[in-house]
């Protein structure tokens, strides 16, 4: 479990983390999401004690990181997985690693297989391709066999097969009851694994809900009707806080109505329906509509096709 209660982080005159106070909980893929420059990389680096704290703290499984008799048996982290010596081996890499720690060899072969760098392992860390380096990274990350792991951008450079693999592997975790915290800006990946989300934005909290919760609260309650009396049943749905809209031959958009209502109505004028259906927000849609105002980097040249 990680906890943070007021944290906070000043670089001088920037506020990089603005008093967070949140939660992650064992069992359970919690994605850590916001825009560049949010505070996300800070959090984490305060989590692993690598900064402190202007105020406020942060524990893992109820202790700061440093004050774990064998902090990497509670938590493994890839926060920058070229972070290795280039000249070394995978293998010895790792094996440097499991030395400093009192870990057996015999478990560097194991999360050797573990993440697929077996016929590589011998070869030199710096030849290294991305998703190889990102493998290896996770390699650190679970080389004590850690309750608690803390990756940021770990499906960077992965191939599609690599991408899935990541995935299984967190949720086989999470399903042994271990802590996983998840960055990434990849939001169709992050709507398939994480099962929590806690947005930032800024350095400040803006959600902190299970994942069906998040996007379900940031859809638009809009339904897309199919009908070849279009125009007939536009005029029974109509009312005071109604928007239909004709956006096609046959097809209307309605907001302010449920599915359900719009199906009795037009039963009950004898209207037959081609198409009923709700629109479901997105994960990306619900994040840019919560982040829209956070963003620090915004292009100020819109792109056309004429620029093109």
């Amino acid at each position: 479990m990680i906890k943070a209660e007021g944290l906070t982080k000043r670089y001088g005159d920037k506020l990089a983390v603005d008093g967070l106070t949140f939660t992650v909980e064992p069992g359970v893929i919690t994605g850590f999401l916001g825009p560049n420059g949010a505070g996300k990389s800070t959090t984490m680096r305060m989590i692993m004690g690598l900064d402190a704290p202007t105020s406020g703290s942060v524990t893992v499984n109820g202790k700061p990181f440093a004050a774990h008799r064998r902090p990497l048996a509670q938590v493994g982290a890839l926060l920058e997985a070229r972070a290795v010596h280039t000249g070394r081996s995978a293998r010895n890499h790792l094996l440097a690693m499991a030395a400093t720690a009192g870990i057996a060899d015999r478990r560097v072969d194991e999360v050797i297989a573990m993440v697929g760098l077996g016929e590589v392992a011998g070869r030199r860390a710096g030849a290294f391709s991305l998703g190889m380096g990102q493998r290896l990274g996770i390699a650190s990350a679970l080389l004590a066999d850690p309750q608690t792991l803390i990756l940021d951008e770990p499906v960077n450079g992965l191939d599609p097969d690599g991408v899935r693999w990541i995935r299984n592997l967190l949720k086989g975790l999470a399903d042994q009851g271990r802590t996983v915290f998840l960055s990434s800006h990849l939001m169709s990946e992050m709507a398939l694994t994480a099962d929590h989300i806690i947005l930032v934005g800024k350095g400040r909290l803006l959600r902190d809900q299970p994942m069906a919760d998040f996007i379900a609260g940031a859809s638009a309650d809009l339904v897309t009707v199919r009908s070849p009396e279009a125009s007939r049943l536009a005029q029974l749905l109509a009312g005071p806080e109604v928007t239909v809209r004709d956006v096609a031959d046959q097809t209307l958009e309605v907001q302010g109505l449920t599915s359900d209502h719009i199906g009795r109505t037009a039963a009950a004028a004898g209207i037959t329906l081609l198409e009923l259906a709700t629109h479901a927000a997105s994960l990306e849609e619900a994040y840019m509509a919560l982040t829209d105002e956070s963003v620090d980097y915004r292009s100020t040249v819109e792109y056309t096709e004429d620029a093109a």
